[in-house]
């Protein structure tokens, strides 16, 4: 469990980047394997996300979660006849108060959000598709449609794979350059057809760009710290079936 200073001043909210430990599930899903997506037992994974709404303070049923599709699609709850489990989209900005909104991932980056002067809570699924679409500005969008100033918005990005162990490949390259030539500044080259590239300094820049300077880091590589997280990436490379998702979660009281 891993906690942004910045958020745990205010005690109206409730907020934890889980780990992998301390839950149900068996293999290599062990242990808090929060994805239903997953092909883990059913049953496990429920367990996991009671666990997790006991530790964050919600009932089961309030705690929501999205079919998450690198879209720059952001979901609303404006009141709590708008909540829904499940809905489709990468982001969900809530006005609501004790439902806890989450983030699965397993090397992209959760993003957790809070405007304390409007009381607004967010959450954002960012890997390299969304930032590229776009889910870091139509999050901010969202605050800024409901009268938030990004002068006001706490923005705190969760454990993610780190540039060093995050290889690509040249076409991957020129989807960021073509967008933006100075992107380059967020890849080093290993050779003619590979490179590595920093996820986090690029959401990072996409904050400052939209004047979101309150940033809190939790500055974890999901890659190589096993123990703690699932890694796309690690479970793709050992030739495992499938991998975990460890969840991201924000509740307001």
């Amino acid at each position: 469990m891993f906690f942004s200073k910045k958020l745990k001043k205010f005690k109206n909210v409730k907020h934890c980047f889980f780990s992998r430990k301390n839950g149900f599930s068996k293999g290599f899903y062990e242990s808090l394997n929060c994805g239903l997506g997953s092909s883990d037992e059913k049953e496990n994974v429920h367990k996991n996300l009671e666990l997790v709404s006991k530790k964050i303070g919600c009932k089961k049923e309030s705690l929501i979660t999205l079919n998450q599709i690198h879209s720059k699609n952001v979901i609303h709850f404006d009141n709590e006849s708008s909540v829904k489990n499940k809905l489709t989209g990468d982001s969900i900005v809530s006005e609501v108060k004790n439902i806890g909104i989450g983030i699965l991932a397993a090397d992209c980056a959760p993003i957790l959000f809070y405007d304390p002067s409007k009381k607004i809570i967010g959450c954002a699924h960012v890997g390299w598709k969304g930032a590229l679409n776009g889910i870091i500005k139509s999050t901010t969008k969202k605050f800024n449609d409901l009268k938030s100033s990004n002068n006001d918005l706490i923005a705190v990005i969760g454990p993610c794979i780190n540039k060093d162990n995050y290889e690509v490949k040249v076409d991957f390259f020129q989807k960021f350059i073509d967008q933006d030539k100075k992107n380059e500044v967020f890849f080093k080259r290993i050779n003619d057809e590979k490179y590595k590239f920093d996820l986090r300094g690029f959401i990072i820049k996409e904050l400052w760009n939209l004047n979101v300077n309150n940033i809190d880091n939790i500055e974890m590589d999901t890659f190589s710290k096993s123990e703690f997280f699932y890694s796309y990436r690690r479970s793709s490379l050992k030739k495992e079936k499938d991998y975990g998702r460890c969840i991201s979660v924000i509740l307001m009281t």
